[in-house]
């Protein structure tokens, strides 16, 4: 996941810096709005030659759908994919489309897709050709929407990727502190609230900061960048070393603050046999008790009942 991690950053930094537009949709997918760039270069060409701009600094194969907007281009990605590229003009997205699964067209879930496939709806033309107001009876506004997809039809924006999207949550002591125990356990607490919410939104992030009050008013920070997670586990080790790297002066707390950041869509890469493996486990266990009874309904032990 470390690999993994620098090399998404590599490929990120690399397309920022050549495009005019670009959302980073998850740990290793982005969307570029090439709008206007036919004028100057011819947009097929230039997503050409930059895709052999990443191949060659980072040496790992990249493939590209190039069409009318992001559902077309990321299916056309998906088709090319593990290392090609595919552009879809306007004429043909619709002739691209047909043959396809209906499993192919972004955001299908399981259950949508066996409802459809038992109505004998199996390919993307079988549904075009679905009456909309049937559509809606069957799955509600989400069979309006699925229908727009399977014609091609897309109109949502590329949104700018933002570095410093971010969660955190801080807290003032209702005394000035020295307990480092006590505090390493708010800690904990803290940053299992804010991987829970991670979780729940299905983010990963990438850098975690700290930031400590003293009892003289003076604000310290210190960051650090890791691999994309949501375990808990990797979070809270971290947080608590850089709790320690950033309290020096051992004079008395007023506050304590952890803040996630460079957020990114996605799951979490689980190596099996490892211990990661577990901990994910262990996760989504407590994350199924927390849906259930709430979100402090399930803290460990040592989190629990803090007097600060």
């Amino acid at each position: 996941m470390d690999e993994y991690s620098k090399a998404s950053h590599e490929i990120t930094a690399i397309l920022k810096e050549r495009v005019p537009l670009i959302e980073k949709a998850s740990i290793d997918e982005h969307y570029i709005d090439m709008t206007g760039m036919d004028r100057f270069h011819g947009t097929l060409k230039y997503a050409h030659e930059l895709r052999q701009k990443v191949i060659t600094e980072t040496g790992l194969p990249i493939s590209f759908g190039l069409s009318v907007n992001k559902t077309v281009s990321k299916m056309a990605t998906n088709e090319c994919k593990p290392n090609g590229e595919l552009n879809i003009e306007q004429p043909g997205v619709q002739p691209f489309l047909n043959p396809l699964s209906i499993r192919k067209i972004p955001g299908l879930g399981e259950k949508t897709f066996i409802k459809l496939s038992d109505m004998g709806i199996k390919r993307i033309h079988a549904l075009t050709l679905v009456h909309p107001d049937y559509m809606k009876s069957i799955l509600g506004k989400n069979g309006l929407w699925l229908l727009q997809k399977a014609k091609g039809i897309d109109n949502s924006p590329v949104i700018p990727y933002q570095e410093q999207k971010s969660i955190g949550t801080q807290c003032t002591f209702k005394a000035d502190s020295i307990d480092i125990e006590t505090i390493n356990h708010l800690l904990t607490s803290m940053v299992m609230d804010l991987a829970f919410e991670l979780r729940q939104k299905q983010k990963l992030c990438a850098c975690i900061t700290v930031t400590i009050r003293y009892s003289t008013f003076e604000d310290v920070t210190k960051q650090a960048t890791i691999p994309y997670t949501s375990l808990d586990s990797v979070l809270i080790k971290k947080t608590k070393e850089l709790f320690r790297e950033v309290y020096q002066k051992r004079i008395l707390l007023r506050l304590v603050g952890v803040r996630l950041s460079n957020l990114v869509n996605g799951f979490e890469q689980i190596d099996l046999y490892t211990e990661s493996e577990e901990q994910y486990s262990l996760c989504q266990a407590l994350d199924k008790i927390r849906r259930r009874f709430g979100p402090q309904s399930i803290k460990l032990a040592s989190s629990i009942d803090l007097n600060l």
